[in-house]
């Protein structure tokens, strides 16, 4: 039996879809539905539960899961890049992961960890994924920070030979439809083509970079669940790794592809940054993707207008646009 936490989010979901494209359904899915829209991401999967992550949480302190735990696969997590209630970050996506984690790891299953990019900060130290780098990166906000802490407990712990803890990149795709200011700019230019004809995207607060050139990796999710599935399958890879495609596009890139896909001729304005993100904004992301390669793995990540053109054109312009 697999577990997903975070089963029926974005990344999650999404996996889900994956997995059953492979004929897997014996899968647990752990989430906090509440009454969030994104029950709809479950609509068409296949699995065999669905389980609360309080009460998850509970049967693996008590080790009390009534089946044999395979793989657990942990995406569930507060994704607000703007949260700003330190406590709760800390226990939600730090002290959370790091149990059921350890529970998984102690039962002899697969261990796949969402980690993410916000936990190199303003990239000045690169983003190799070399261990050494990992105690010396300073993240730029307390949600970069809570996902470094399960990292270097990790490391801590010498855990890193026995998980894939990735650090997912800019994420775009089907199912982001419940995240609201934390979707992707692909979701929200969409939107906003859709409503005005037009986009905003901020201006650069370097004056070296111009306007909408502000860089990031942009990976599509159906690759980023491709290479969760083969992850899976392949438990001898792991380490605290990248995820993204190797490739920094910059803003303007991603909002034209968008207007191509929609086949209407870019309309772009450039506003200044809200005070709450100065100075706490990635201008620049790449996600060093070289062991991917020495892992033996045959992914190939889909290119930028390629990926844009298929999310707008299969999901977004369709009345039916969940995975």
């Amino acid at each position: 039996m697999y577990v997903i936490t975070g089963g029926a989010g974005f990344l999650g979901s999404a996996l889900l879809w994956q997995l059953n494209g492979q004929g897997l359904d014996d899968i647990v899915v752990v989430d906090d539905l509440g009454s969030s829209p994104k029950w709809r991401n479950l609509v068409k999967r296949r699995y065999a539960d669905y389980l609360h992550r309080d009460a998850f949480l509970d049967l693996v302190r008590r080790d009390a899961l009534p089946w044999k735990l395979d793989g657990l696969i942990h995406l569930g997590a507060c994704s607000s890049t703007t949260e700003t209630n330190a406590d709760f970050l800390m226990e939600n996506n730090f002290h959370y992961s790091r149990d059921v984690c350890r529970y998984a790891l102690d039962k002899g299953a697969r261990v796949i960890n969402a980690s993410s990019a916000a936990t190199y900060g303003d990239g000045s130290l690169g983003f190799s994924d070399d261990p050494a780098l990992v105690p010396r990166l300073r993240p730029l906000n307390m949600y970069g920070y809570s996902k470094q802490l399960l990292d270097l407990w990790l490391q801590r712990e010498r855990l890193e030979d026995a998980v894939a803890s990735l650090k997912f990149f800019n994420v775009y795709g089907p199912n982001e439809y419940h995240k609201g200011d934390m979707a992707s700019v692909v979701f929200k230019t969409h939107g906003r083509i859709r409503e005005s004809g037009r986009m905003a995207l901020f201006r650069s607060e370097d004056p070296a970079v111009p306007d909408g050139e502000q860089k990031r990796d942009f990976v599509y999710v159906k690759d980023c669940v491709r290479l969760l599935a083969w992850l899976l399958e392949h438990p001898h890879v792991n380490g605290i790794r990248n995820a993204g495609t190797g490739e920094a596009r910059s803003f303007n890139d991603l909002v034209r592809a968008v207007f191509v896909a929609l086949g209407r001729e870019p309309v772009i304005d450039y506003v200044d940054m809200p005070v709450t993100l100065r100075g706490r904004y990635q201008a620049y992301t790449r996600a060093d993707m070289g062991w991917l390669a020495r892992a033996g793995c045959p992914l190939r990540f889909t290119p930028l207008e390629a990926g844009v053109e298929d999310y707008v054109r299969g999901h977004l312009e369709r009345d039916d646009r969940f995975l």
